[in-house]
């Protein structure tokens, strides 16, 4: 018998690292393309929802859909509403697993067959080609499945007629109530509702549990998804917490629906159940009630979506509120936000710049001073500094590489902006007040570029002309010291002056290059949509 629970645990422990390993080369397959794909026909809550499902389906990851979904909200490229659609989508994707296994891994004995996958995946894996290794992986991950399953249900099958029934919580109201909380546990134990399920299936196919106490244990495992999801919020940023309590309340109100439903479905199914289609029943059970959590929440996704936006107010500077550390998983994501951030302190920075040379705002302006932009700037390097390109993301670590040269001169540019002696000697004479207004209205147009290209080439010829201030002018200024038209110190405060022109043009020209550089990176699967690719 012992040699059974052996056979039982390693089973379960096969197919969860085969839906690791399955998950990880299908993510690595889609790339990009899920991505786009999720942007694309996600226009309301109901397209999200079937986009989500689709694309959760496809990947078997609900958790790779869900933070996608935080890092379009977070780049404001999707509302909060429609990533709620893809989230709740996400929960009816993950059944699909579930219909795999009871309807392959149980009606037909696989475990030998898939050996060849196996094997291939494992050459594969070996050539080091990112697709070729992901596909491997994928391979590797989905035989592993099949192996597991044929462990399980070894082991499982030895307790036939040993452990029935009888030996679990009746089927009464405090006999359900009890199973779901050990399929609460068993989510908790092993993360992964998937693996939950799957052994369900096998005790349902042994004959140890009923068909209403193998519902109640599943309905229990759905419920214990929002445990993972509340854990994975846990010193994540403000979408995460968000979309975190949404998934807890949107799973306890699906458990509760799916409670509910638990006798009549068993009413309906039960006489129709036959030798071997009980597993199916199951399966089915488990998209039914998730599917009906999902089109009674659709209709009242927006104010869901702004139930939940007052209960998880935003926190910290609005320039850094993509920043959420749940995307690092997904460097992709990671970088765009950082770069949608980046952009914001761009504006801001040079907002700042311009209302120091005393130019008026545009009226949706809104300013920030030094420390509220120096903060928000350290908050940026660290993120971008916490992400994790994977190898052969070239065009990614150029975008980040890019992204932190031009914080290292937004810094800069907001050093000069505090020296403010110079920047009162700009209004003394002619040239220089002439010159702070070239200055100001570059630095006005850097911060809300139409052409960001073309913006680069005015900045260059701009810090050009600043620079060549320094030969001829510088002459006439020391000249105009020397014939005691000025006092040495007015020389020395304009040449000083005209440094600060100087430095700053050139810190606003390099700001724009590298956001350009970035912006034009194979980011997401292709250039960022405000700059074209290279």
């Amino acid at each position: 018998m012992i040699w059974n629970v052996l056979s039982a645990l390693g089973g379960v422990g096969m197919f969860l690292v085969g839906m690791l390993m399955l998950t990880g080369g299908l993510k690595g397959l889609a790339g990009s393309r899920m991505r786009s794909v999720l942007v694309r026909f996600t226009s309301t809550p109901l397209t999200g929802a079937v986009t989500g499902a689709l694309t959760t389906a496809v990947v078997q990851s609900s958790s790779a859909v869900t933070v996608a979904a935080v890092g379009f909200v977070a780049s404001g490229m999707l509302t909060f509403a429609q990533a709620l659609g893809i989230i709740f989508g996400a929960n009816i994707g993950t059944t699909l697993t579930g219909w795999l296994v009871a309807t392959l891994g149980f009606k037909l004995d696989l475990g030998e067959a898939v050996l060849p996958l196996v094997f291939i995946g494992a050459v594969l894996h070996l050539t080091g080609r990112p697709k070729l290794v992901a596909a491997g992986q994928a391979l590797t991950g989905f035989g592993l499945l099949f192996i597991g399953i044929d462990f399980l249900k070894d082991g499982m099958a030895a307790f036939e007629g040993t452990v029935t029934p009888a030996n679990f919580p009746p089927d009464t109201i405090v006999g359900r109530l009890k199973l779901v909380a050990i399929g609460l546990v068993i989510t908790l134990v092993t993360q992964s509702s998937s693996a939950g399920v799957a052994t369900a299936l096998a005790a349902l196919g042994a004959g140890t549990i009923n068909f209403q106490q193998a519902a109640a244990l599943v309905i229990g495992m759905d419920v214990g998804t929002t445990f993972t999801a509340a854990l994975a919020t846990i010193g994540g940023g403000t979408m995460a917490r968000r979309t975190g309590l949404a998934h807890v309340i949107y799973n306890l109100m699906t458990g509760a629906i799916a409670f509910l439903l638990l006798g009549p479905f068993a009413a309906v199914t039960l006489p129709r159940i036959g030798d071997g289609t009980g597993q199916i029943a199951l399966v089915a059970f488990h998209s039914f009630f998730n599917g009906i959590g999902v089109l009674l929440v659709l209709p009242l996704a927006r104010p869901f979506a702004r139930l939940i936006e007052r209960l998880v107010p935003q926190r910290g500077s609005t320039l850094t509120s993509g920043l959420d550390p749940a995307l690092q998983r997904e460097p992709g994501f990671a970088t765009q936000v950082a770069l949608d951030s980046l952009a914001r302190l761009n504006t801001a920075a040079c907002d700042h710049m311009c209302r120091r040379l005393g130019m008026a705002l545009p009226a949706d302006a809104d300013p920030h001073n030094s420390d509220d932009l120096r903060s928000a700037l350290e908050s940026l390097r660290a993120y971008l500094d916490g992400i994790h390109v994977p190898p052969g993301s070239s065009d990614q670590a150029e975008a980040i590489r890019s992204a932190f040269h031009a914080l290292d001169h937004a810094a800069r540019l907001l050093h000069r902006c505090d020296q403010s002696p110079r920047i009162a000697t700009l209004a003394t004479t002619h040239r220089l007040r002439r010159l702070r207004g070239l200055i100001a209205r570059a630095a006005a147009r850097q911060a809300r570029p139409a052409d960001p290209l073309a913006t680069e080439a005015m900045l260059d010829r701009l810090q050009t002309l600043l620079h060549d201030q320094g030969k001829g002018p510088r002459d006439t200024i020391v000249a105009a010291a020397v014939s005691g038209d000025i006092t040495d110190q007015e020389a020395l405060d304009q040449l000083d002056a005209l440094r600060w022109l100087d430095r700053s043009a050139y810190h606003l020209w390099r700001i724009r290059v590298h956001m350009n550089r970035a912006d034009g990176a194979a980011v997401l699967g292709g250039p960022h949509p405000e700059v074209p690719g290279p």
